[in-house]
């Protein structure tokens, strides 16, 4: 996709002097205090042109309503928070009202609510909503839902032509940037942990006459995620204050050790029980842009979809491909599960088949190493 080129200052200036002799004037361009405003982006948003490794996969269909009648009774228990040494994450009380807490271990952070995950799942998919995003997929059942790229428009400058005709020139302006949020909800003892991963995109030209554009991942901002869940903890009943306070403490948490992949790098050990190990890894799926499709935790499996990247401008086989028999799809996305197999204080991380074969080829090693780049 190419967005608009960037306007000059001195166009804007005439423009807008022409809208306001018009009459057709509008002022309302103070930003909010927030970090964050996606508010007018869900509504016009377009999917990105993106490589294999940002590619949004089709949407699951999976999701159903939770049958049968939840009781809130039990969710007045708050979990006893984690002890802060060593390595152990830091626990951060929060209101006593709402039983809500954050826990950091390096700069991985989420929130532990003493709710079952069927009570959080209408709240959290109403939270993005609220902040004008429209979900690109959601599956209840693996508890996992992702929205579609939307712009931040707080980062737009604040120069005296918007600040004169507020929002009314909007479309001339972008910031080359797109944000994507992923949002897992795992059921633990005494309620749920909910996780906030972010992905991000830039828009990048192409070419040296600077015509053509092309959208490249950028690093995930652990700061636009402790932003988001501490959003999240006031629609959830905390106040704003403890909230922000919460995910801005315990900065100097000490992080895990890097993860070591094997000698054929088809495989990974953490050097983390299988527990901390567990929680690494799903924030690496999701902030790797896979698709999970389900997961058991008991028998330490994850199960997702990977596009390869070869696959990158490929089309789908054409009418008379199909019409003669090939229905390959260069584009489409295949499923393996990740395995975790814990060793005392370790953790070795495998990629299987979707079958449960070990895989040793160059996905596998793709995987693998999209994993050590999200653990790190």
């Amino acid at each position: 996709m190419k967005l608009l080129p960037a306007v000059h200052p001195t166009r804007l200036a005439v423009l807008a002097l022409a809208t306001l002799m018009t009459g057709c004037s509008t002022v309302d361009g103070l930003f909010s205090s927030d970090k964050t405003d996606y508010r007018n982006t869900a509504a016009k948003a377009k999917p990105l042109e993106v490589p294999p490794d940002l590619t949004q996969l089709t949407r699951e269909s999976r999701y159903q309503p939770q049958g049968g009648v939840v009781s809130a009774a039990a969710a007045g228990a708050q979990p006893a928070p984690a002890a802060a040494t060593g390595s152990a994450p830091a626990t951060v009380a929060l209101s006593s009202l709402s039983g809500m807490r954050v826990e950091r271990l390096g700069q991985e952070r989420w929130l532990v609510v003493p709710q079952a995950p069927e009570l959080l799942w209408p709240r959290v998919k109403a939270f993005w909503d609220k902040r004008g995003f429209a979900l690109e997929s959601e599956n209840a059942t693996a508890g996992v839902m992702r929205t579609q790229w939307a712009e931040n428009r707080t980062k737009l400058p604040q120069d005296v032509v918007r600040r004169t005709i507020g929002r009314l020139l909007d479309s001339f302006y972008d910031t080359g940037e797109r944000d994507q949020y992923s949002t897992r909800i795992e059921r633990v003892a005494g309620g749920s942990e909910i996780y906030i991963s972010h992905r991000g995109a830039h828009e990048v030209y192409t070419d040296e006459r600077r015509e053509t554009t092309t959208w490249r991942a950028r690093p995930n901002d652990p700061q636009l995620e402790a932003e988001m869940l501490s959003q999240l903890m006031v629609d959830l009943g905390s106040m704003a204050e403890p909230a922000k306070a919460a995910t801005a403490a315990a900065t100097e948490a000490p992080g895990p050790d890097k993860p070591v992949p094997s000698a054929d790098a088809t495989s990974l050990v953490v050097q983390e029980p299988f527990d901390r190990a567990w929680r690494r890894v799903g924030l690496a799926l999701d902030r790797g842009g896979f698709t999970v499709e389900d997961r058991d935790r008991t028998a330490g499996l994850y199960y997702v979809r990977y596009v390869d990247p070869k696959s990158v401008g490929k089309e789908e086989p054409g009418f008379w491909a199909k019409l003669w028999g090939d229905k390959t799809n260069p584009q489409a996305a295949l499923r393996y599960r990740i395995a975790l197999k814990p060793t005392g204080e370790k953790t070795t991380v495998s990629v299987q088949s979707s079958t449960g074969a070990a895989e040793t080829g160059e996905n596998a090693k793709r995987i693998v190493a999209l994993l050590v780049n999200g653990l790190r």
